[in-house]
């Protein structure tokens, strides 16, 4: 039976999939119904977190074990620039959490700008890490001078190895929002060839990504140059 409405009668709820907030306004007035995706970012990134976390658990364990092996356990000193590198990496941390906010509060651009300015302080960061290597060869640190050297080049540069991964995404994550710049300045129409709420997803993810990528980093210098 048809439903009669009045002037003044509010419509029953329409069922949106488990979600009670009405559907996305359409151009020419219409109503569409936004889509709704898995969270399977969240899960891909707690695998990668996973597995990149029992690597360098691995690895520490190798570390502690060898290093009360013998009497050729000789630390290097630290370079530097390391220190630069740890608050270049904080601040990229802080410019991917106000990416996040933007977007959520629907500025693109300012998204945009702060997506770009994470990328430019990760290739910074990265770009240490080579002066920092530099560093120690000049000084006649190689990766088979002794172990503490031999670990400081693998878990540094398998901690860059993973960065570099999470570079590339916010790389593709820029370009398409650069993309859709280009095409609909005024507008906003995903990012990456992306509807926004998986826009939305794919930053959430590389974000935390990334915050484990800095916590890693954290973690790495006190095992290197601080605990003994």
């Amino acid at each position: 039976m048809a439903t009669i409405v009045t002037p003044g009668t509010r419509q029953p709820q329409e069922d949106w999939g488990g979600d009670k907030s009405p559907p996305e306004q359409g151009a020419g007035g219409e109503r569409r119904k936004l889509r709704r995706y898995p969270p399977t970012h969240t899960l891909g990134v707690a695998f990668a977190v996973a597995a990149i976390g029992m690597l360098f658990i691995a690895l520490t364990s190798s570390y502690v074990v060898r290093q009360g092996l013998g009497m050729d356990w000789q630390r290097i000193p630290m370079p530097r620039i390391l220190l630069v590198n740890t608050a270049i990496l904080l601040v990229s941390s802080i410019s991917i959490e106000l990416a996040r906010l933007a977007l959520r509060r629907g500025n693109q651009q300012i998204s945009n700008t702060w997506v770009f300015v994470t990328l430019v302080l990760g290739l910074a960061f990265l770009s240490g890490q080579v002066l920092a290597w530099q560093s120690l060869s000049s000084r006649g640190f190689f990766l088979s001078t002794n172990p503490h050297s031999s670990f400081f080049y693998v878990l540094t540069g398998l901690h860059g190895i993973h960065l570099a991964g999470g570079l590339l995404v916010l790389a593709y994550v820029a370009a398409g929002s650069l993309r859709q710049l280009q095409a609909s300045p005024a507008g906003f129409s995903g990012w990456a060839d992306l509807s926004p709420d998986r826009g939305c997803r794919w930053l959430d993810g590389t974000a935390i990504y990334w915050h484990f990528m800095d916590a890693l980093w954290i973690y790495l210098l006190v095992l290197l140059f601080v605990w003994s």
